[in-house]
């Protein structure tokens, strides 16, 4: 088993470098669903996310996110960045991010003819250095509405929400996306997404509308490779690239076994 998470390991590593990854919110893509972690079960990424504004790189490398089912539909959230930024002019810099925090909520639980909905309010901490780029300097929030449906090995889900910033001079902002995924294989999934956000500062220009298509792939039951990538439609945004391992479990694997009445990785 050692051997093989080292072979599994070092294949992303070999991916991150020849990819130089790059993106955002609802793993690998920017719109999120309403689908929390199963119960006692968690997720944990390695990820980087980059995107170009006009002349402009920012991103993270990496990002270290956790998601934890802490009780039936309830998944508590918690990304910790290293970020850098990369101005046309000027020294890069490179530190501590904004940390964000949030919790997922399911209200409605999919049926035949119901899509399941939940809400996944989202707070970013100042944790960052604003003054070189690593954050926002200000406490930021996004309380979003998310809704999916499943038929077959289709998937929709998207919604949108209403971003809140503390800081005069910086207007609130709102998003709506929308993504349709396919199941391709047993252990493949491609997805696809448009989505819209407005001008969040007013010396910054629209988001815009903007797109990415992406991919899942099971290495394993527990081991997960995804990776996202696009750009604007109408917007500052040229590039933009995410690429993350994920690993998920449950509580078992802290007592040495499988968790009775719970099965193995959960995504």
């Amino acid at each position: 088993m050692k051997a093989k998470f080292s072979i599994i390991v070092a294949l992303f590593i070999a991916f991150y470098l020849v990819m130089i990854p790059t993106s955002f919110a609802g793993p690998p893509f920017v719109t999120d669903d309403p689908e929390p972690v199963d119960f006692h079960h968690w997720e944990f990424y390695v990820a980087s996310m980059s995107s170009k504004y006009h002349s402009d790189w920012p991103g993270t490398a990496p990002h270290f996110e956790v998601n934890y089912g802490a009780i039936s539909n309830l998944q508590l959230h918690v990304i910790a960045p290293l970020a850098y930024d990369v101005p046309p002019e000027g020294a890069s810099h490179y530190g501590i991010g904004d940390i964000e925090l949030g919790a997922k909520y399911r209200f409605i639980e999919e049926t035949n003819w119901i899509p399941q909905v939940g809400v996944f309010p989202l707070v970013q901490v100042p944790t960052g250095n604003a003054l070189f780029g690593n954050g926002h300097g200000h406490w930021q929030a996004f309380l979003p509405l998310w809704i999916q449906k499943s038929w077959g090995k289709w998937t929709a889900y998207g919604g949108g929400g209403y971003g809140v910033n503390s800081l005069r001079g910086h207007g609130n902002w709102h998003y709506e996306g929308g993504l349709l995924q396919n199941q391709v294989t047993s252990n493949l999934l491609v997805g696809v997404e448009i989505y819209h956000q407005n001008a969040y500062q007013t010396d910054f220009p629209n988001v815009g509308t903007a797109f990415n298509i992406g991919t899942v792939y099971d290495f394993t039951d527990n081991y997960h490779l995804l990776f996202s990538a696009g750009r604007s439609i109408d917007g500052p945004i040229g590039f933009q690239c995410y690429i993350a391992f994920q690993i998920t479990f449950d509580n078992g694997l802290f007592h040495g076994g499988k968790e009775e009445g719970h099965p193995t990785g959960s995504r």
